[in-house]
């Protein structure tokens, strides 16, 4: 069942429904070999559902689902020893301690790595002889960070996998996720933190109603958006004035006599508006993108305009 394609995950025209309820209304997605892939989408949009498919937990109505090469529900087992699955919501033995948790996982994913396990608990700061019941939430989602991560996986799994962590273990769990992809892993990453999403994806997929309505990496989701610009120069860029989808142009005198400058600029303008600011002697400037949390609710106000977007 092995394959030596570019393509992890394939999934065409992916359609499932409960009753009247369409979860999944033709669904696209791909997941490169090697990537992380931010998989974003509001409650109810059909992440949740899509990744049981994909794990061989529930079979899809029609469409097309390959991973690795193989059929999620005809090859589960095969395919299962060679993914890991970190849920948003983590569910132990109780009267079990994290330590043996975390064996008994590793045990399921084929065998985990003693030194890598034995370093994530001290970087997660996980105190293995506890009983998972005396756990917050946080720790139990780390220990099925720590199975997955040891478990040198090619596929991780990742359904809002920082659950309950604090901002210093975030950090910790980013800097895990980039050191599991440079050694060969492929990461599919659901998360409604768009910060995390941001820091690690390679590319992402946008899903509304059970359909993607925008995917690719940031610099292609950037394309269709504007820029902000905020520049003070030491002569009046009147210049500005005439470029084409500029927008939200303001230029006021400052008290040193300069001019402070800030507009919304097309991401195929940009090179020109930084050329006319240049040409009026830039005493300082910032260009900020927009962050992935504006790509995101871009791209649904711009599927709330198109026939048939708010369903």
């Amino acid at each position: 069942m092995r394959s030596d394609s570019g393509e992890v995950v394939r999934v065409e025209d992916l359609v499932k429904t409960f009753g009247a309820t369409r979860a999944l209304d033709g669904l696209e997605l791909e997941v490169r070999r090697g990537e992380v892939h931010g998989f974003l989408g509001p409650n109810g949009s059909g992440k949740s559902t899509t990744i049981r498919i994909l794990l061989g937990l529930m079979r899809a109505d029609s469409g097309r689902v390959t991973l690795f090469g193989g059929d999620p529900w005809r090859d589960a087992v095969d395919l299962h020893a060679r993914l890991a699955y970190v849920p948003g919501e983590v569910t132990l033995w109780p009267r079990l301690s994290g330590g043996q948790c975390i064996d008994i996982l590793g045990r399921a994913l084929g065998g985990l790595d003693p030194a890598r396990r034995d370093q994530l608990m001290e970087r997660f700061r996980l105190d293995p002889t506890k009983r998972t019941r005396d756990y917050s939430k946080g720790n139990r989602q780390k220990v099925s960070l720590i199975a997955a991560l040891a478990s040198g996986a090619e596929l991780l799994v990742l359904d809002e996998p920082t659950s309950g962590l604090d901002p210093l273990m975030e950090q910790v769990f980013q800097d895990c996720v980039r050191e599991a992809v440079d050694g060969g892993s492929t990461v599919l990453l659901s998360s409604h933190i768009m910060g995390e999403v941001e820091a690690l994806a390679d590319r992402v997929s946008i899903i509304r109603d059970g359909r993607t309505i925008s995917s690719g990496t940031l610099a292609d989701l950037r394309r269709h958006t504007t820029t902000d610009v905020h520049a003070v120069t030491d002569t009046d860029p009147r210049a500005l004035v005439s470029v084409a989808g500029i927008d939200g142009l303001r230029m006021e005198h400052t008290d040193g006599g300069r001019f402070a400058v800030r507009c919304h600029v097309p991401a195929e303008r940009l090179a020109e508006v930084t050329g006319i600011l240049h040409a009026a002697g830039i005493h300082t400037l910032t260009a900020t993108p927009p962050s992935l949390d504006d790509l995101f609710l871009s791209a649904y106000s711009g599927a709330d305009s198109e026939p048939g977007g708010s369903r």
